[in-house]
């Protein structure tokens, strides 16, 4: 698994200003939580969501390529990072 940390710079308050993603081996999300300005999360995983929260359908492209577009910044996320946000936002 990999973990990433994206950073959206739009103004349009129903989109989330943050992406957090796990991604498998083949490069398809398996978990999401999506951070928006109003405090809210949502997320989603393969048997549930919350939010309209929805797992990509094509595979996450690298950090490298996100980063070409200047709406985003993404940045690696360690495994620990992920899972204490997920029990926070998700399951908490």
């Amino acid at each position: 698994m990999r973990y990433i940390d994206v950073t959206w710079y739009h103004a349009h308050d129903e989109e989330p200003v943050r992406l957090i993603s796990e991604i498998d081996g083949s490069g398809f999300e398996t978990r999401k939580l999506e951070f928006y300005r109003d405090g809210r999360v949502g997320w989603a995983e393969r048997c549930a969501s919350h939010l309209g929260t929805d797992l990509g359908i094509e595979p996450v492209p690298s950090l490298a390529e996100i980063n070409k577009d200047p709406q985003f910044v993404g940045v690696k996320l360690e495994a620990a990072a992920f899972e204490a946000l997920w029990k926070r936002h998700a399951i908490g």
